[in-house]
């Protein structure tokens, strides 16, 4: 069983993130234990979306899914939300003994690659995906990797 651990809201004073689920993954499928945060306006109970950290290294993790996956929705974005709340998650991942994050995402994805050049995280390279049994032709093939150092 993975060690969760247990983490007040984390908050800048403008946001908090507030642990909704903790998943313990599946290594033989390339599951890594997973926090998922919802982004929240500080003071409120106003959703704004989610972040999720994955814990750990793997290939896949590093090469093509990254530990960072967030999501504002539509109506609260351009306040660099998913930026404060990859800082606030932060001490979570080092915590677990994380001092660099990856962060994948698709080359036309151009707000979260702003999200990504504005946490400092640099662009390392796009690569291909590798293929897939059945994947629909409209299915990105190619993603971002920023590597992000946090120590």
């Amino acid at each position: 069983m993975f060690p969760f651990r247990k983490f007040p809201p984390l908050t800048d004073g403008e946001i908090e993130l507030r642990v909704q689920e903790q998943q313990e993954g599946d290594p033989a499928h390339g599951w890594m234990p997973t926090y998922t945060f919802g982004i929240v306006l500080a003071g409120t109970r106003t959703r704004v979306g989610a972040i999720e950290l994955r814990i750990g290294y793997t290939w896949d993790l590093v090469r093509y899914n990254g530990h960072i996956g967030y999501g504002v929705a539509e109506s609260h974005r351009g306040h660099h939300y998913a930026a404060k709340a990859c800082r606030l998650i932060h001490p979570v991942a080092m915590a677990h003994g994380m001092d660099v994050l990856w962060i994948t995402c698709n080359p036309d994805n151009w707000p979260s690659r702003k999200t990504c050049e504005y946490l400092g995280a640099t662009l390392v390279e796009i690569v291909d995906l590798p293929p897939q049994p059945d994947q629909p032709l409209e299915i990105p093939r190619q993603k971002c990797r920023y590597r992000w150092v946090i120590y």
